[in-house]
């Protein structure tokens, strides 16, 4: 009888396999990212946890996704995250920034310069849904700048190396929370980096909106409250409205 012999895996063999582990990890940060959302679900730290950061971390917690809300109340944090279910878990911002594979910004604009300072480079290389809005009487000058350069670009700045989408910035929190429960018919206007789009429409679908697309971060000046696209719009009509403004 011939006998099946198991084939030497010689050090070529080795070097091919570590070659090819090698190259894997070589690849963008938001190429892998991508690449595991196909087959596993996100990792996403919620800074701020607001009515804009429970709604949706609540949301895509119940999708399936791990969720860790942060703030600067541990306490609140924890209790959310209890009343969330088994897959939100609560930290600080830190942590959150550390855990996420995917980001979302909900915090007052003027919290920016001491939290972006806090976090050092832990948001480089990562997709970063920014949902917070610079309103002047608010947040002071920071929001006067935000709105003169327009609040996409200015984004970028504050958060060099991130991968930056605008989105979750005009529409009210209740209709976030909400929105799964009849998925499609509303539409979310979204702008950024090219390289982070695909995922963040992923999770403003996991929302129950339509993601649509208007542009890249130059754009961004119009997803805010008294805008154009600001309220609720079908996808139809948010994309008649952004074929007529102009970066």
């Amino acid at each position: 009888m011939k006998m099946h012999r198991t084939p030497d895996f010689s050090r070529r063999d080795m070097l091919k396999v570590t070659g090819a582990v090698a190259a894997l990890s070589a690849l963008p940060i938001t190429t892998r990212i991508v690449e595991a959302a196909d087959s596993q679900k996100m990792k996403i730290g919620i800074i701020g946890s607001g009515h804009v950061g429970s709604a949706l971390g609540g949301v895509w917690a119940k999708a399936g996704n791990e969720v860790m809300f942060s703030s600067r109340n541990l306490d609140n944090d924890k209790k959310l995250a209890g009343e969330v279910g088994a897959n939100a878990r609560a930290g600080t911002p830190q942590e959150a920034a550390s855990f996420g594979q995917v980001i979302l910004l909900a915090v007052p604009y003027s919290a920016f310069p001491e939290l972006v300072k806090s976090l050092g480079d832990s948001l480089k290389g990562k997709v970063v849904i920014n949902a917070s809005n610079p309103f002047p009487q608010r947040d002071g000058g920071i929001a006067d700048q935000a709105r003169e350069q327009g609040a996409g670009v200015f984004d970028a700045h504050l958060l060099p190396g991130a991968f930056i989408v605008r989105a979750f910035n005009a529409v009210p929190a209740a209709l976030m929370a909400s929105a799964h429960e009849d998925p499609g018919k509303i539409g979310m206007p979204i702008a950024g980096d090219k390289k982070a789009i695909e995922l963040a429409s992923r999770l403003v679908r996991q929302a129950g909106f339509e993601p649509v697309v208007v542009g890249g971060l130059d754009m961004g000046k119009y997803l805010m409250p008294g805008t154009p696209l600001a309220g609720e719009h079908t996808p139809e009509e948010l994309r008649s409205i952004a074929a007529t403004l102009k970066p």
